[in-house]
This record gives structure tokens, C-alpha cells and sequence, in this order.
């Protein structure tokens, strides 16, 4: 596919005409020039590249990283610094495993407490008196 309007792109990347603008003016993506086609009667196009780079943003974001980390990583991208772009992934890496650790803990409380709740219909659910007092 090439030759897209914004919104073909945004359609084919899976996000709004907005969300494209938006990493527009962070500086994640291009803004090209009206008429970058022949024939274009002045409207914008967006190419592969911009696709590809729409998705690798969205990516990055679902991973966890932060716009400015994208950012950074894009920069990275052109420079070839591979150490860096690697001790970016392994510090997500570590955020992540460190989030799952406190989903798998909250889990574990959750479990029990409703183990606790299901023992008996006579007085306060210790869920919801757990939660009360958080």
C-alpha cells in the first residue's frame, strides 16, 4: 500500500485520524507536504514507512514505553546505537516482570478473599470489607 491519506493510514495502523496528528506533534511522525504526489490536489500522502513506523509506535507503546522512550529509540533506530536501544528493553523488561509480580500478588489476595466470601452468606463480605479499609 502506498500513497495513503492520514486516514487510510490511521485505518491501516488501528488508530484514529487524531492519534496520527497527535504523535505528529510530538515529533514521533512526519507531517508530509501537501500534494507529495502527483495528482494529489494538494492533499497530504503517507507512505510504508509511515505505516511501519505508526505501527512500531504503537508497539512500543503496548510494551510500555513511554512516548519520550519511543522517541528515543527511533533516534537510536538511526544512529545504530544497539547497546542503548538493548538496555532500554531489558530496564522494560524489568518494569514488567516487577508489574506482573504485583498483578500475581493482587491475584493471590483476590483468590482468597473470595475463597473467604463463598465459606458463608451470613454477615459482611470480606471483599468488600477489605476494600473498605484500604
Amino acid at each position: 500500500m502506498s500513497a495513503m491519506t492520514i486516514s487510510q493510514l490511521a485505518t491501516a495502523g488501528g488508530v484514529g485520524v487524531e492519534t496520527v496528528r497527535f504523535y505528529q506533534r510530538k515529533g514521533l511522525m512526519f507531517d508530509p507536504k501537501p500534494g507529495s504526489i502527483p495528482g494529489g490536489a494538494g492533499r497530504r500522502h503517507y507512505g510504508d514507512d509511515e505505516l511501519r513506523r505508526l505501527r512500531f509506535i504503537r508497539k512500543a507503546q503496548r510494551a510500555g514505553f513511554t512516548l519520550e522512550e519511543i522517541a528515543e529509540l527511533l533516534a537510536l533506530d538511526r544512529s545504530g546505537d544497539r547497546p542503548r536501544a538493548r538496555a532500554m528493553a531489558k530496564a522494560r523488561i524489568a518494569a514488567l516482570d516487577e508489574r506482573i509480580a504485583e498483578l500475581q500478588a493482587a491475584r493471590r489476595s483476590l483468590e482468597s478473599l473470595a475463597r473467604e466470601c463463598a465459606k458463608s452468606d451470613v454477615g459482611a463480605c470480606p471483599i468488600i470489607a477489605s476494600f473498605e479499609t484500604a
